[in-house]
C-alpha cells in the first residue's frame, strides 16, 4: 500500500481510534483498488478509479452531500453511494482536527448515476435519526467581478483578465441600461474549469489586487440554473435582453410579429429586458433564429429561450451568493394567477410568495441562535463585508446589493390609504438615485400592507425583482 494512502487513511485518527480508523480505510482501498490522498482540506478517494481510461466524466456527474455526521468516513459512506453507480471520485471535506466538515462531493461516471443517487439517497437515514441531503453539484466555473470602470469594453476586460489569471475562456459584460456605450460596472468571467476559477478567485482577493487602478470586488457567480432537456423542449417563451429602456412592449411585439404576423401572444418588458410569449413553440424557435442580433430602436438585442424555474425552491437553491442584475441565468416562468410572465434574475431569487404579511428568509431550521459566553471576543465589522446569505430580509439584501454595485443607498417613501373596512394600509415607494431616469424613476409594489415592516419588505423585494 502506498505511503500516502496510509497517511490519508490515518488522517482522522484524532476522532476515532487511529488504528481502527486506518484499518477500516485501508481495507476499503484494498477491496476497491482505489487510492486515497489528503490535501488542501479534503480527502480524495479515487479520481480516477483503477483502470479508468479517457477524460474525467462531464459536468453534471457530481452530487453534493450535506449533513454528514462528523465522525463518519469513507469506509461507511462509499458503500452507501456505490448503490447508485460507479464512483469516479469521492471528496470528503476534512477539518484539521480529523473530523469531517459535514459535507462531501461524489462524482459518478455518468449523469444518470448522479441523478439516481439524488433520487434514492436524498433524505436517506444514514444513521438512526441522521438524514443526509443529496443534490446536484454545480461545478462553478464563473466569477463575478465588480467595481469595473464603466467605460471598459468587453475586449479590454477579457485581455486584462487573461493577463492576471489563467484559464480564461470568456467574459460576459452587460451594457448599461441607460447608456449602451458603457458597461454596468461588473462582469462575469468564465474559466475552463472550476479549479482555474478557484485559483483566479484566490489571486484576485479584494483589497490585495487592483485592475486599472481600482480595487475590484470578486465573488463566485451564482451557477446557471440547470433545466432538463424535456422541460426545455416545451418552452415557447423567449428572453430578450439589451433593449433600450425607452422601447415599449408594443414595439417589441410588432418587431417579433414581422417575420410571421400574429404569432406573439404577449410581451412583458422589465427595464432593459423582456419576455416574449408565443402561441406555438415552433414560432418561438424560428423567431429566436431570425431576431437574435437584430436592432430595435438602435440597440442590438440578444434572444434566447427563457428557462423555467421552480418558484418554491428558488430562494433556498439560488440565493446563496452575490446578486447582480441581468445575470446570464435570467429565468422566466409563466404565472397562471396573474396572467403574465414573471422574470427572474439574480435578485429574483427572492421569489417567494410575499403578501405583505411576512418577509422572505431562509427556512426556520437555519434561523439559529447561539449562547454568548463571557469573554467571547467581538470584532467590529461592516455589514458589507458579509455575504448576502447572512441576510434574511429583502430590505437588507437591497441595501447590500446597492453597495456592491457602488450605488447610493435606496430611499424609501411611505404612503397610506384607508381600506373599505377602515384599516390603515401602507405602501413604500423606493427610489435608487444612482439609476433613476425618465422611464423608471421609482419602484412601487401593487399591494398594500397593514404594517410598516411588511410594506418595506414588500417594496424591497419588488425592487430587487425589477432591477
Amino acid at each position: 500500500m502506498h505511503e500516502e494512502n496510509k497517511a490519508a487513511a490515518n488522517g482522522c485518527g484524532k476522532i476515532r481510534s487511529g488504528t481502527r480508523n486506518e484499518t477500516a480505510l485501508l481495507a476499503l482501498m484494498e477491496k476497491t483498488g482505489y487510492s486515497m490522498v489528503q490535501e488542501n482540506g479534503q480527502r480524495k478517494f479515487g479520481g480516477p478509479p483503477p483502470g479508468w481510461e479517457g477524460p474525467p466524466p462531464p459536468r453534471g456527474c457530481e452530487v453534493f452531500v450535506g449533513k454528514i455526521p462528523r465522525d463518519m468516513y469513507e469506509d461507511e459512506l462509499v458503500p452507501v453511494f456505490e448503490r447508485a453507480g460507479k464512483i469516479y471520485e469521492f471528496r470528503l471535506m476534512m477539518e484539521f482536527s480529523g473530523e469531517n466538515r459535514g459535507y462531501a462531493f461524489v462524482m459518478y461516471s455518468t449523469k444518470e448515476e448522479a441523478q439516481l443517487a439524488i433520487k434514492i439517497l436524498n433524505n436517506y437515514e444514514i444513521r438512526p435519526g441522521k438524514f443526509i441531503g443529496v443534490c446536484v453539484s454545480l461545478d462553478n466555473c464563473r466569477l463575478f467581478i465588480g467595481a469595473i470602470p464603466k467605460e471598459k469594453k468587453k475586449e479590454e476586460i477579457l485581455n486584462e483578465m487573461k493577463k492576471v489569471t489563467e484559464g480564461v475562456v470568456d467574459v460576459i459584460v452587460y451594457p448599461n441600461a441607460t447608456d449602451k456605450t458603457k458597461n454596468r460596472g461588473f462582469a462575469f468571467v468564465e474559466y475552463e474549469s472550476h479549479r482555474a476559477a478557484a485559483m483566479a478567485r484566490r489571486r484576485l482577493i479584494p483589497g490585495t489586487f487592483q485592475l486599472w487602478g481600482h480595487t475590484i470586488q470578486v465573488d463566485w457567480a451564482d451557477p446557471e440554473k440547470e433545466v432538463d432537456e424535456e422541460t426545455m423542449q416545451r418552452v415557447k417563451v423567449l428572453y430578450v435582453r439589451n433593449l433600450m429602456i425607452s422601447t415599449t412592449e408594443d414595439t417589441i411585439k410588432a418587431e417579433f410579429n414581422k417575420f410571421k404576423p400574429g404569432v406573439v401572444e404577449r410581451v412583458k418588458k422589465l427595464r432593459d429586458y423582456a419576455f416574449v410569449h408565443f402561441f406555438h413553440r415552433d414560432d418561438a424557435i424560428a423567431a429566436m433564429s431570425v431576431m437574435n442580433g437584430k436592432c430595435i430602436d438602435g440597440a442590438s438585442i440578444e434572444v434566447t429561450l427563457a428557462k423555467p424555474v421552480n418558484k418554491e425552491s428558488t430562494w433556498k437553491q439560488h440565493f446563496n451568493g452575490q446578486i447582480s442584475p441581468g445575470s446570464e441565468n435570467l429565468l422566466g416562468f409563466p404565472n397562471k394567477e396573474d396572467g403574465h410572465q414573471k422574470s427572474l434574475g439574480k435578485p429574483a431569487s427572492l421569489s417567494v410568495h410575499l403578501n405583505g404579511q411576512h418577509s422572505p428568509g431562509p427556512p426556520e431550521g437555519e434561523r439559529c441562535i447561539y449562547p454568548f459566553f463571557p469573554g467571547i471576543k467581538l470584532t467590529p465589522i461592516s455589514m458589507y463585508s458579509l455575504k448576502s446569505s447572512h441576510f434574511s430580509s429583502a430590505a437588507m439584501h437591497l441595501d447590500y446589493f446597492c453597495n456592491k454595485n457602488n450605488w447610493a443607498p435606496p430611499e424609501y417613501y411611505l404612503y397610506s390609504t384607508i381600506s373599505q373596512d377602515g384599516k390603515v394600509l401602507l405602501v413604500y415607494k423606493v427610489l435608487i438615485p444612482s439609476i433613476a431616469d425618465g422611464s423608471q424613476s421609482y419602484f412601487m409594489p401593487d399591494k398594500l400592507c397593514t404594517t410598516v415592516e411588511g410594506a418595506k419588505e414588500l417594496a424591497a423585494q419588488f425592487t430587487l425583482l425589477h432591477l
